[in-house]
């Protein structure tokens, strides 16, 4: 009974990884990140998303507190039918970032951090989540409804 289940796997393995080395790793980190407990999900072509229990005004505010503390600067900050559109710059990376309000209660957002126009940087994408979040706990307002 293990063997189809070696075979099976050897497969999978071998056809994620053919052609296109960089591919077939990317195809197997696209759950990493999620597996390892940060919540935070990545697209094939390195965009981030994080869905927080927390209002969409809430976090604009912690998302400009860490764009702020990883000295990122916001050349756009603008309203749109579903949330919030930032555009910030880093060095000579472009970033784009998505805030979806779902619910009062519920946001997503999605960052696409590009370098020279074309590639896209998922470590400083998923670094701007985790940055928000942060800023989040430390938001006072939060952390006194929570408990």
């Amino acid at each position: 009974m293990a063997r189809p289940w070696r075979s099976l796997s050897a497969l999978a393995l071998a056809l994620a990884t053919s052609g296109c080395p960089g591919a077939g790793l990317a195809f197997l980190g696209v759950g990493a990140g999620t597996a390892a407990g940060t919540g935070t999900s990545y697209t094939l072509d390195g965009i981030a998303y994080r869905t927080f229990t927390a209002s969409l005004d809430a976090v604009r505010r912690a998302t400009a507190t860490s764009l702020k503390r990883m000295d990122i600067r916001v050349t756009t900050d603008r309203t749109t039918d579903s949330g919030r559109a930032i555009v910030a710059t880093a060095g000579n990376r472009s970033v784009g970032i998505e805030l979806e309000k779902l619910t009062r209660r519920t946001t997503r957002m999605r960052v696409t951090a590009k370098h020279n126009a074309v590639f896209r940087d998922r470590a400083t994408a998923g670094e701007i989540i985790a940055q928000t979040e942060r800023a989040l706990d430390d938001l006072p307002a939060l952390a006194q409804r929570a408990r």
